[in-house]
Order: C-alpha cells, then sequence, then structure tokens
C-alpha cells in the first residue's frame, strides 16, 4: 500500500464518528481511504450513514498528526499489517461487516490453516475448567487447529499455553497497541507465541487496555474463527459477549457444561439451556460440528516419555518427584534457584509437557 494510502486509513481509524462499517462505505463510494479526505463535502453528504458532524471531524487535523506517528512507528519497526481488502487479511474476518480495517501483527502468524477455533472463559477459571481445556486442546491437536484467544488470564492463556504444549498455531487478539503488555505477568509467554503464532490487534502501538477495548477486541477473537468455545463462565462476562457476537456472524458456538450450583458454570449453562450454544463434552463435538473429518496426519497425543531437561530443569524434576506438590517460594528456597530464574525454568518444563501449575502458586509433576 502507497504511504499516502496507509496514512489516510490510519486517520481513519482515529476519527470520531467513523467507525469501520462506515469506513468501508465511504471507501468503496469515493475509491480510496486517501481520497475519503480530498473529496467534496456535498458528496460525502450523500452517502448513507454519514452526518454532518463527522464530516467535519474527518477535517479535524488532529488526526494527520497521530497518524504520522503511528505511520512512522509502523516504518521504523518493521510492523507489519493487514488490510480489509489485502489478500492477507483474515479470511473469516473479511466476512464481518464491523471487522477492523487494519490489523497489526507481531509473530508468525500463519492463516493457510483454515480449521480456526477461539477459545475464550473467565478469568477465575477451576481446576474441572483448566483440565477440560488442556485434554480438549490436546485431542484436536491431530487436526492441527489454529486456537485463538485474549491472552487474559484464566481459560484465555490456558488455551494459548496448552497449544504452545502441543505444537500448535496460537494467535492472541489483544485489547491494546502493540507496545503495551496486559496482564503484566504473560510478558513471559510473548516470545512462545511469536514463535508459533503472534499476535494481532487494531489499537495503535501506544494505545492502553481500556475497558472498551476489551469489547472492540471480542469481536476480532470471534471473527477469527469458525466456532467460538466457551470452557467456564459466570452468570455474566466477556465470555459470553464473544458467544453473542460469534451467534451474530452466524459462527457456531459451544460450551461446556457443569454443575447447577457451579457460579463458574451458570453462564455456559444458560447459552446451552437457551439454545445459544452447543453442548460441548469432547473434542468430538467439535470434530462432526464444523465436519472436520478425519485428520490428514494424526500427530501421537501421547507425551514422550524422555523429555530432554537441561541440569537446572533437573534439579527442579528431582525436588518435585520427592516432595509433591510444592509453592514456587518454597521451590526457590529448597533448590537455592532464585525466583526470577524459577519462574522461566518453570514455564519452560510447562510448555515440555513435565509439570503442571496449580492455583497459588502451586507446582506438581505430571
Amino acid at each position: 500500500m502507497k504511504e499516502k494510502e496507509i496514512l489516510a486509513v490510519l486517520r481513519l481509524q482515529k476519527t470520531k464518528l467513523i467507525g469501520d462499517i462506515l469506513v468501508k462505505k465511504l471507501i468503496a463510494t469515493v475509491g480510496s481511504a486517501e481520497q475519503v479526505f480530498a473529496e467534496k463535502k456535498h458528496v460525502l453528504q450523500k452517502i448513507h450513514g454519514i452526518g454532518s458532524l463527522a464530516i467535519e471531524y474527518l477535517h479535524d487535523e488532529s488526526t494527520l498528526r497521530i497518524a504520522e506517528k503511528e505511520l512512522n512507528y509502523i516504518n521504523n519497526n518493521n510492523i507489519r499489517y493487514r488490510y480489509f481488502l489485502d489478500e492477507d487479511y483474515p479470511l473469516n474476518l473479511r466476512h464481518c461487516i464491523d471487522a477492523p480495517i487494519l490489523l497489526f501483527e507481531d509473530g508468525n502468524i500463519q492463516l493457510s490453516q483454515q480449521k480456526i477455533i477461539s477459545i475464550v472463559g473467565t478469568r477465575n477459571m477451576t481446576n474441572y475448567g483448566r483440565d477440560f481445556c488442556e485434554k480438549l486442546i490436546e485431542d484436536l491437536s491431530p487436526y492441527n487447529p489454529i486456537i485463538v484467544s485474549g491472552f487474559a488470564y484464566g481459560v484465555d492463556i490456558c488455551a494459548h499455553k496448552s497449544a504452545l504444549k502441543n505444537n500448535l498455531q496460537t494467535i492472541a487478539v489483544l485489547a491494546h497497541g502493540l507496545e503495551k503488555v496486559y496482564p503484566r505477568s504473560h510478558k513471559k509467554y510473548i516470545h512462545q507465541l511469536n514463535k508459533n503464532g503472534g499476535f494481532f490487534t487494531e489499537f495503535f502501538h501506544d494505545d492502553e487496555p481500556l475497558r472498551e477495548h476489551f469489547l472492540k477486541r471480542n469481536r476480532i477473537v470471534a471473527g477469527l474463527s469458525e466456532a467460538t468455545i466457551i470452557i467456564q463462565s459466570a452468570e455474566k462476562g466477556g465470555s459470553l459477549v464473544t458467544a453473542d457476537i460469534a451467534n451474530s456472524y452466524n459462527r457456531e458456538v459451544l460450551a461446556v457444561p457443569g454443575k447447577t450450583n457451579d457460579l463458574m458454570s451458570k453462564g455456559c449453562n444458560q447459552l446451552i439451556k437457551n439454545n445459544r450454544a452447543h453442548l460441548l463434552e469432547s473434542s468430538e463435538d467439535i470434530v462432526q460440528l464444523l465436519n472436520w473429518g478425519a485428520p490428514k496426519e494424526a500427530k501421537p497425543i501421547q507425551k514422550s516419555l524422555f523429555v530432554e531437561l537441561t541440569s537446572v530443569e533437573q534439579k527442579i524434576y528431582d525436588y518435585l518427584k520427592e516432595n509433591n506438590q510444592q509453592l514456587l517460594d518454597v521451590i526457590a528456597l529448597e533448590t537455592g534457584i532464585p525466583t526470577y530464574q524459577l519462574a522461566s525454568e518453570l514455564l519452560q518444563m510447562e510448555l515440555k509437557g513435565v509439570i503442571k501449575p496449580l492455583p497459588g502458586k502451586l507446582f506438581e509433576l505430571r
């Protein structure tokens, strides 16, 4: 894309009262983003959905300065982006009327594989939810799907980590710019995600994780995939919003049932009860619903019994083998490994399928 055109696209993203749907209508009518700013007012006024105030905002010079700053960042940092009119724009998302006009990208995302599912749920995931999520992704791994989620606490990060553990590509959709990390404790996962997947965001590099950004982020999570899976959810929550959006896109929604008195299953149970989601009991439900058929080349699901460990990892392994479940701080104290280093080592062992994290900073061998 020519520099003047991408500058105009960036400027449109920051223009008040001009959302993604209207931007697409404007570009389709006048021919390009650059022409939107050059077009005469009386021509723009004939376009359905645009008001006189929105036209005035188009000529707000402050948006030009913001766009120029973002373009400098893109050029100076070799930031990749996908424009909604380009061939590399995600196919599933292209079919969503309110999809973002521009997606910024980090990592190594390969979208030639069209088996894409989104997995979302509560931040307060229980052991039941964690075990189901891990088992589900492990059982789906022979089909080599791309796992999409929102990089949040709970179900989101569990889905990302389980995908990495099973050598599946995973995409995290952010509610902020690429220069920000939220939650900050998930910074340690960025490198692994970038190696086997990566990040999408519609927000400028320094945009903060504001509340309204998470709601906008949810439509991308739902739009990227052919099905959205809700692992656990309270009676109200962001994952239920994502389910509603997926339904509005005529995408499949599946929910994991739970006990009637379980607060973290009330949302899923209601989705199923009100016919807004299919009942999800196992990976086979997804395979049949999406008509995936037999995997072309089944991956061995059983993990190798002989995992190569570094000397430090072996020390941690031997300690946990002798002491069963232990707190991170206790492991650090007993093994003499600094806490900051131990957290990184435990993450690598988790990705190798050697250890399992538990609530309260507890760890045990698998």
